[in-house]
């Protein structure tokens, strides 16, 4: 246990006596030792008993590794605390980064910090701060949907029922929005619905106090959807980081005014927080929810697409063959045609290293119901795509008993085969007797090509009512989710020869702008 330091306020001495010294400054810095639990996937943080007569605000952070979204967490903390600069004492509830590496092969990337038992200090309210770290880093596209998933899972288990500010976290020094920042910030917005938007803020630290124009600049060219003010700019906020920084004598008043920077921050962001109209996650859930099913039913519908018409080129190389060989099977001699025989394997996922991977397949139809995205789902009945014990994705619509969630997934290939004009035959319907046994095969194959191509087109049909539909749901319209989707609907559409989804598809694809790029270049490099 920590000794108060001599230069402490008294009237942090309680806590002080909870917590452990971490340097002796100053100003003096105490790591702080909350309550730690599971939420399910969730890491929580608890200090202070929960008064719930009181009210609590909810701000959910996101930013790139490095833009201080800890020290930030740690500066809301104090400010809460009611620490000032002349208490020459520190409060972290953040864990330092070795403890934290510990941790992360066991828990999630998502942690939430609940701070409770301080109102009257500075703030009327209690705090519930949803840290994000690792969003958008090296590990790639599917370890954000873990992130996604398990933000869901916080939305709907009824502990957290509104969010009153979500704050995009920059560095004072940003000129330009990377490509990675970019995809952050619209995989994030395209969580919520679009009353979600005028309670998205900038969140702007490594601060000098001036007004950070490259970085509204770098949000407007991004065409970030956020609150703004009177004047259209986005809404931000300043903060300095280096609060906990040692005062030496000769950087003393230098350290003074950085702390007044963070503290102006502080006393801006938490008066938008208190005049700001929450919003309930309810909607989030639902748009997030309606997000996984859909995306899931468009990439199960592109698959089958591409089976199908695997199997009319079969059909075809069939039909080709039997015409070819017309005579010789009118005098009933026998011959054998090779053609490419469809067939669907069970294919082992590749990618390693992240957590609950694995695939929703039905076993009846063979399909992939919910792949790639299914991430955090341990079970079948536990996926986003089953609903009332069924599943929404497959043809059949088959019950969640019929599938599996395993570490592989159903890939269609092809093989040469020689088949004689008896395997044609038992594969197909049998004709009628004779000479007309060549027509009948014929016509049945005849038949077997339209019904396919009739599926097809209904699959196509559906595949396009789900991106119009999902194009309409988001708070960010032109959601990487729909587009990368397009170019295939496009092209399926023009063989189709429907001229009018095809100008609907291509409006929508006109729409995507340099920020909606940007995500799909970082998405293609980490593609498998």
């Amino acid at each position: 246990m920590a000794t108060e330091d001599t230069n402490s306020s008294s009237k942090h001495e309680n806590i002080i006596s909870k917590s452990d010294l971490f340097r002796s400054g100053p100003p003096a810095v105490y790591q702080l030792r909350p309550k730690k639990e599971n939420i399910g996937s969730l890491r929580r943080m608890t200090l202070g008993e929960r008064n719930v007569n009181k009210i609590n605000k909810t701000i959910l952070l996101v930013g790139e590794t490095g833009t201080g979204k800890s020290t930030l967490v740690n500066a809301l903390v104090n400010y809460a605390m009611g620490v000032k600069w002349e208490d020459d004492v520190w409060f972290q509830i953040v864990e330092d980064e070795k403890e934290r590496l510990e941790q992360e092969s066991q828990t999630s990337d998502v942690m939430v910090y609940q701070i409770f038992g301080f109102e009257g200090e500075t703030l009327p309210y209690s705090l519930t701060i949803i840290d994000t770290p690792g969003y958008g880093d090296t590990r790639g596209i599917e370890h954000d949907d873990i992130i996604s998933q398990r933000l869901l899972d916080l939305f709907r288990s009824g502990e957290l029922h509104e969010i009153n500010a979500v704050g995009l976290v920059l560095k004072a020094n940003v000129y330009h929005l990377s490509d990675r920042m970019r995809y952050i910030f619209d995989s994030v917005v395209s969580l919520f619905g679009k009353d979600m938007e005028k309670n998205i803020v900038a969140l702007i630290t490594h601060s000098d106090g001036l007004i950070p124009e490259n970085v509204l600049k770098a949000l407007d060219a991004a065409k970030v959807k956020c609150a703004r003010n009177e004047k259209n700019q986005p809404v931000y906020f300043l903060f300095d980081n280096c609060q906990d920084t040692e005062r030496t004598q000769g950087y003393k008043t230098v350290l003074e005014t950085a702390w007044e920077t963070s503290m102006r921050g502080m006393n801006e962001f938490t008066y938008f927080l208190e005049k700001s109209g929450p919003q309930n996650v309810k909607t989030t859930v639902d748009v997030l929810k309606t997000r996984i099913k859909l995306t899931a039913c468009i990439q199960n519908l592109k698959e089958r697409v591409e089976f199908t018409e695997q199997k009319q080129r079969e059909n075809q190389q069939t039909q080709e063959a039997l015409k070819k060989h017309e005579e010789e099977m009118k005098r009933n001699e026998e011959f054998t045609v090779e053609v490419d025989e469809i067939y669907k394997e069970k294919e082992r996922i590749k990618r390693k290293g992240l957590l609950f991977k694995g695939a929703v397949c039905c076993t009846v139809c063979e399909e992939n119901c919910h792949y790639p995205g299914c991430t955090v789902s341990w079970y079948p009945e536990h996926c986003q795509v089953m609903k009332d014990g069924r599943c929404t994705s497959c043809t059949r619509k088959c019950p969640v008993s019929d599938h599996v969630k395993e570490k592989w997934i159903y890939v269609t290939k092809t093989r040469k085969v020689q088949k004689t004009l008896q395997d044609v035959k038992e594969k197909y319907e049998r004709g009628k007797a004779g000479c007309e046994e060549t027509t009948s095969l014929l016509e049945t194959l005849e038949k077997q090509m339209e019904k396919l191509q009739k599926e097809k087109d209904q699959m196509l049909e559906e595949s396009f009512k789900h991106v119009v539909r999902l194009d309409q749901i988001a708070l960010n319209v032109d959601s990487l989710s729909t587009h990368v989707h397009l170019d295939f609907l496009i092209e399926k559409m023009k063989e189709k020869g429907d001229a009018e989804k095809v100008q609907k598809l291509e409006e929508m694809k006109s729409r995507e702008d340099e920020g909606t790029r940007a995500g799909l270049r970082y998405m293609s490099g980490y593609s498998v």
